[in-house]
């Protein structure tokens, strides 16, 4: 294919490219191009752990076990909002955010910021659920190249789950019991 040839496939791909922007979202404000972005990130980065596990050689478990299962959800879970919502680690996704205001204790309520780059970033991490997906595939990379370690840190945050709940139902029974 010839130069100009090339450039006509160019145009045809983005003209089909902003026709499905357009009638995906109608009048809504979607980042197609930026979830297509996050989507060939998160790719990436899945490959990349993926290769590193072969290339160390290390076997696959035939099933995961379910007391990994629960494992890996709690730590997931509680790292998950702890990157994406608490105020300790605001810094981190302030390039991305603005700040709105408290939310919940110990937790914030940020923003994307609207600029192009920024806004698909603020969105995935100040959501607890978009950032499970990358977490939960951290921590299962983890668990197959060092399990002892990620073991052990999976253990910490959950158990650091399990003091939120009980620190959470203390302050709901103090309210309750000061309120009659």
């Amino acid at each position: 294919m010839d130069m100009q040839g090339e450039a006509r496939l160019v145009q045809r791909v983005k003209g089909v490219l902003r026709r499905t922007r357009r009638d995906y979202s109608a009048d809504h404000d979607q980042h197609l191009g930026g979830y297509l972005g996050a989507m060939a990130a998160f790719g990436t980065y899945t490959a990349a752990w993926a290769a590193l596990v072969r290339h160390r050689g290390r076997p696959l478990p035939e099933r995961p076990e379910p007391w990994d299962v629960v494992l890996t959800s709690v730590a997931t879970f509680r790292l998950s909002r702890l990157l994406s919502k608490a105020s300790v680690t605001s810094p981190l996704r302030a390039p991305f955010t603005r700040y709105v205001g408290p939310q919940g204790p110990a937790e914030l309520h940020e923003e994307a910021r609207p600029e192009a780059g920024k806004d698909t970033v603020g969105e995935l991490v100040t959501c607890p659920f978009c950032m499970s997906v990358w977490v939960a595939s951290t921590l299962t990379a983890g668990r197959l190249l060092w399990p002892r370690a990620t073991r052990t840190a999976m253990g910490a945050l959950t158990a650091l789950a399990g003091a939120d709940a009980l620190q959470l139902t203390y302050g709901a029974l103090v309210a309750r019991t000061s309120g009659d």
